[in-house]
């Protein structure tokens, strides 16, 4: 069974100056979210800046968006570590604050094997009993999960799912081949929902359903209604937009958005600073064609 079928926010984290998190902001969010068909909410990912959390923090988080979503939507938690105890720790840790599910990253930096992504995933999995969507972004890690991986995981109980954010369009459509429609593959590029739902994809974990969380919703409910036209439409509107919030590191460029558009979600945090003026007038201009500012 699916965590979740269409839009799933990966939420920003706003923070205070004083880079305490900002609950009232938060609060805000996910009431703005559900209110415009955002089918579930990842908390504590890496648009939610988790890098710069301390545990405590990042159960707090998860803790406070299960309590405040009160079971309206899923709450799927980023649990990711690249020490394998450390990401079974996380993971039991989000567990008991309610998580409905977890995302988990591969192993950054240090890094492993694909024989090494088999152990440290199911070492993880069989240390809960809620399901894993497993997280796929080489671009950020430097490990990227093997269709072959994916199809070995898919057949532990409680791994569900992959978030694809490889940009390999034959990749996806390998692992759809191999694990067959009872693996659910989620997109997580913006710029490849349209083309990842016409593969077979549930919906997408999205950047930019933080500022149109109503029309990322769409252009997956569209698809599944069978509007395909439609659905490229509205994909094809926004893509532009999407883009533009990767000109710089993310989630600076969606955090300012977030910002611009009257929530306080406050700063990022160092390594992560404000944009460039120049990058910051085309984000306000991408913005303008969808009159999400003046």
């Amino acid at each position: 069974m699916s965590i979740f079928k269409g839009s799933a926010v990966a939420i920003i984290t706003p923070f205070n100056d004083d880079k305490t998190i900002n609950y009232n902001t938060l609060e805000k969010l996910i009431e703005f979210h559900i209110a415009n068909g955002t089918d579930a909410i990842v908390v504590a990912g890496t648009t939610g800046e988790v890098s710069v959390l301390s545990d405590e923090d990042q159960f707090k988080v998860i803790k406070f968006t299960v309590d405040t979503v009160n079971k309206r939507v899923p709450v799927i938690a980023g649990a990711g570590s690249n020490v394998t105890s450390h990401a079974i720790e996380l993971a039991q840790g989000a567990q008991a604050q309610g998580a409905d599910g977890l995302l988990i990253v591969t192993p950054y930096y240090n890094k492993t094997t694909q024989k090494g992504l088999i152990q440290h995933y199911t070492a993880i999995a069989e240390s809960v009993n809620i399901p894993i969507i497993l997280y796929s972004v080489a671009g950020r890690t430097g490990v990227n999960i093997a269709p072959s991986t994916v199809f070995a995981l898919s057949k532990v109980k409680n791994i569900v799912a992959v978030k694809e954010a490889s940009g390999n369009l034959s990749q996806v459509a390998e692992i759809a081949e191999l694990c067959g429609p009872n693996f659910d593959i989620y997109s997580g590029n913006d710029d490849q929902t349209l083309p990842m739902l016409a593969i077979g994809a549930k919906g997408v974990i999205s950047v930019l359903a933080n500022i149109m969380p109503k029309t990322t919703h769409d252009i997956c409910q569209k698809f599944f209604d069978g509007d395909i036209a439609g659905s490229r439409e509205l994909f094809l509107d926004t893509l532009a937009l999407a883009n533009t919030l990767f000109i710089e590191v993310n989630p600076i460029p969606v955090k300012t958005a977030v910002n611009l558009i009257g929530y306080n979600a406050g700063p990022t945090v160092a390594p992560l600073f404000p944009m460039e003026d120049a990058n910051l007038e085309k984000l306000k201009t991408a913005m303008r064609k969808h009159n999400l500012i003046k």
